[in-house]
């Protein structure tokens, strides 16, 4: 019996509004970003050795500064992945594993082999990688750990009753074995990092923690995969009694798209207020709201020396870079010391404040950090180590070189045009 032709355009009708509709969910749920709730520039009449700044950044970001910890840090692939898999190998109980971007034999395959072996001698093994930023992994690698007991969910692998939040990814890098060691830094796992014959690897850094921050980072791990999961890690394995092992105080922050938790920005903006000195800070990706770009110009004006190391054409974005550097004008003229890395990509995110207060982990100075992420940093509360991460800044500097004023009024035509052209999604993605 032939289908009548007013009944064939209604249902054409009703398809086509469903995927009209569904589009508009989309774009409007992934590409703009979550409100900003902080949108007033911050005076305060204190800096960040005041005893309420550190009470005040505890209370705000909802964990816990806490005393007696050490640091180590660690430069580069070639180190960092070691470390990371003698760590694993190392675990008598628990390991916890989560990053953004997961492929390639050298870096991916030989992590994955140490869960998977992990897994296979009675270690509590779960990796969350984000599905996205794991694309380029062959299936291989997650049938070997999954086939070894190592409990691995794809984050927010696409489905139609999730469109809405598919551009919101985990970026966060946290590994955490025993729940008594933690690694967290800016370096994903991937073949970039590591030398090559045909590459030049990425410049990082990532940092191995002990202490009782550490319960704070497992905190941050099984908050992710029970929203994933539905499943709760408690117990000793996850969260042993933990002992002073050093004299630095670390906290613990978590970030992400949800409203009101976008806390590594709030952080970021405080710490720029309570800036006397200097505010010294290193990012793969520079592409900040309006807002922070007014408060970092503000900052300067008062006085305060602001540098800001960031990839120069070897980014591996360069959309991104045009967008950006055609906001620079108003730091430009403010005084902001812009360099440019020369020797390879680089990807390190670290902040330091006054030699008094410091930051890394995985949060870029972007907004994709700021409000589309999930993000996870560590503030450090402590003259010694704020005053090495400057140190490590400064020493990629001597390999940079400062973009001026005259640089931006004198940039290519085209340049300027792509800028613009990518400045529409360089705020989304």
């Amino acid at each position: 019996m032939a289908v009548k032709r007013p009944f064939l355009w209604l249902v054409i009708s009703i398809m086509s509004i469903v995927l009209v509709v569904l589009a508009i969910n989309v774009a409007l749920f992934n590409a703009l970003p979550k409100p900003i709730r902080l949108v007033h520039g911050l005076e305060l009449s204190y800096n960040v050795q005041d005893p309420i700044f550190e009470r005040s950044m505890g209370a705000l970001l909802q964990n816990p500064v806490q005393p007696g910890n050490s640091v180590e840090i660690i430069r580069n692939g070639e180190n960092i992945y070691p470390a990371m898999i003698a760590a694993i190998e190392q675990a008598e109980h628990s390991v916890s594993f989560e990053t953004y971007e997961f492929w390639g034999e050298e870096s991916a395959g030989e992590i994955s082999q140490a869960l998977a072996d992990a897994a296979r001698r009675g270690v509590q093994v779960h990796a969350l990688i984000d599905f996205m930023g794991s694309t380029q992994a062959s299936s291989a690698k997650f049938e070997t750990l999954e086939q070894a007991g190592v409990h691995v969910i794809r984050y927010r692998s696409p489905s139609w009753y999730q469109l809405s939040r598919i551009n919101h990814r985990t970026h966060r890098k946290l590994l955490i074995t025993d729940g008594s060691t933690g690694f967290t830094g800016g370096a994903n796992v991937a073949d970039n990092w590591l030398p090559g014959p045909d590459r030049t690897p990425y410049r990082d850094n990532h940092f191995r923690i002990e202490g009782p921050v550490v319960a704070n980072m497992q905190a941050a791990f099984a908050e992710i995969w029970m929203n994933a999961s539905g499943i709760l890690l408690e117990g000793p394995e996850y969260f042993p009694e933990l002992k002073a092992t050093g004299d630095t105080a670390l906290q613990m922050v978590k970030s992400s798209p949800r409203e009101g938790r976008h806390r590594v920005r709030y952080m970021l903006l405080y710490a720029l207020a309570a800036a006397e000195e200097s505010f010294t800070a290193s990012t793969a990706y520079f592409y900040p709201d309006a807002a922070f770009l007014e408060a970092m110009r503000l900052a300067a004006e008062r006085g305060v020396r602001i540098r800001i190391l960031l990839p120069g054409d070897t980014i591996d974005q360069g959309y991104l870079r045009h967008a950006s550097v055609n906001r620079w004008r108003p730091m430009l003229e403010a005084g902001v010391e812009l360099h440019e890395y020369q020797t390879s990509m680089y990807h390190s995110k670290l902040v330091s404040v006054d030699d008094q207060w410091a930051t890394f982990g995985s949060a870029n100075l972007d907004n994709r950090s700021f409000r589309i992420n999930d993000e996870g940093n560590i503030a450090v509360y402590s003259p010694d180590f704020s005053r090495q991460i400057r140190e490590l800044i400064e020493e990629d500097i001597e390999y940079a070189e400062r973009y001026t004023l005259e640089d931006w009024q004198n940039r290519p035509w085209h340049k300027r045009i792509i800028g613009w052209v990518s400045s529409v999604l360089g705020a989304h993605f």
